[in-house]
C-alpha cells in the first residue's frame, strides 16, 4: 500500500476534494479519486469524508492507495470485429450471444476476455472484472461498443454519456404495427419489485429514461424501428417498447412467447458516435445488421 500525505493550500479553499486531488496529481483521474473517497481510503484530518467535501486551507489529507487487485480474468484469443482503434479508444462490434464483461463464477468467453488478449492497455477505472468497459449492451443484443484504453479516455467517454452527447442508434423488430412515424418515450426505469432480475417503468427508486423512435418499415404483424437513446438505463429499449405495447421480437424476458424464430431479442446497436477524448473530433461508426436479423426481415417481407 502506498501512503501519500499532503496539506491543502489556500488556493484550493472551498473547492471539492475530488477535483483538488485530480488537479494536484494529473495521473489521478477524478473518477478514480471519487472511488477512493467512496472506499474511505482518503482521510481528511483523520476522518473519512463524502465525495462533495469542500476543502479548507491547511486540511491534512492522507491517501492510502491500495495495491491493485489480482486479476482472475484471463485473456482469451478471439476473432474480434474491431471497427476502430488508437492509443486511447477502441470500437468493437459485439456479436449476439456474447456477454460484455465477466461476473463472479462466469469468468470466460466474454468480450473483456477477448479485449485483454487483444491489448494490454485498458482503463482500470471500472475494476478488475470490467477493464476498459465504458458502457454495455445485453448478451443477445449485437452491435457497437466503445472501449477506453486509459483513464483519461474513460473519464471523457463517461462524461459524454452523462451529458447525453453520445450518438447511440439501434434497429429493432417489434411486435405490432406502429401507426405513427415518430415517437418519444419519456418514462423512468427502475427494478421491478416483483422480479428483481427485471426492469420496469416505475416511479419507485427509478432513474430518468428517454428513448426516441422512428418507424423504418411496417410488416403484417411487426414493425422495424430505429431507436435513439438519450439515456442508457439497463434494458431501456426493451422495457420502453414493451411499455408502449410494442415489445421486441424474440425478447425472452419482456416479449411474448409466440414470436419470430430468432435467438434472443431482435436488437442491434448499429450506429455509435462520440467526440474523441484526445483530438476533440466527432467520430461516428456504423455496423450492418447481422445475418440472423436480416433473415428475420426477409421472412417478414415474404409473410407480408
Amino acid at each position: 500500500m502506498e501512503v501519500i500525505e499532503l496539506t491543502i493550500n489556500e488556493q484550493y479553499q472551498s473547492e471539492r476534494l475530488d477535483k483538488v486531488l485530480s488537479t494536484i496529481n494529473s495521473e489521478w483521474s477524478r473518477t478514480q479519486v471519487q472511488q477512493w473517497i467512496k472506499d474511505e481510503v482518503v482521510k481528511v484530518n483523520g476522518a473519512a469524508v463524502k465525495g462533495n467535501y469542500k476543502c479548507k486551507a491547511a486540511d491534512h489529507v492522507v491517501i492510502e492507495i491500495p495495491e491493485p487487485e489480482a486479476l482472475d480474468v484471463l485473456p482469451e484469443e478471439m476473432n474480434l470485429d474491431i471497427y476502430y482503434e488508437d492509443q486511447d479508444v477502441l470500437v468493437v462490434n459485439k456479436p449476439r450471444g456474447m456477454v460484455v464483461h465477466p461476473a463472479p463464477g462466469h469468468l470466460t468467453g466474454t468480450l473483456v476476455n477477448g479485449l485483454m488478449a487483444h491489448c494490454t492497455d485498458l482503463s482500470g477505472i471500472n475494476g478488475v472484472l470490467r477493464p476498459g468497459i465504458v458502457h454495455r449492451i445485453d448478451k443477445d443484443t449485437s452491435g457497437l461498443l466503445m472501449v477506453a484504453k486509459n483513464d483519461m479516455a474513460h473519464e471523457s467517454l463517461v462524461n459524454q454519456l452523462v451529458n447525453k452527447t453520445v450518438t447511440r442508434r439501434y434497429k429493432a423488430i417489434v411486435h405490432g404495427v406502429i401507426a405513427h412515424d415518430h415517437g418519444t418515450i419519456d418514462a423512468p426505469i427502475g427494478r421491478d419489485r416483483h422480479d428483481r432480475q427485471s426492469m420496469t417503468v416505475t416511479d419507485e427508486n427509478s432513474k430518468e429514461a428517454v428513448t426516441h423512435f422512428t418507424v423504418l418499415k411496417r410488416f403484417k404483424d411487426f414493425t422495424l424501428v430505429e431507436c435513439q437513446l438519450e439515456t442508457g438505463r439497463t434494458h431501456q429499449i426493451r422495457v420502453h417498447m414493451k411499455y408502449i405495447g410494442y415489445p421486441l421480437a424474440g425478447d425472452p424476458k419482456y416479449g411474448p412467447k409466440k414470436t419470430l424464430p430468432i435467438n434472443g431479442q431482435a436488437l442491434h446497436a448499429g450506429i455509435l458516435g462520440f467526440v474523441h477524448p484526445r483530438t476533440g473530433e466527432y467520430q461516428e461508426f456504423e455496423a450492418p445488421l447481422p445475418q440472423e436479423f436480416q433473415e428475420m426481415l426477409e421472412l417478414l417481407e415474404k409473410r407480408s
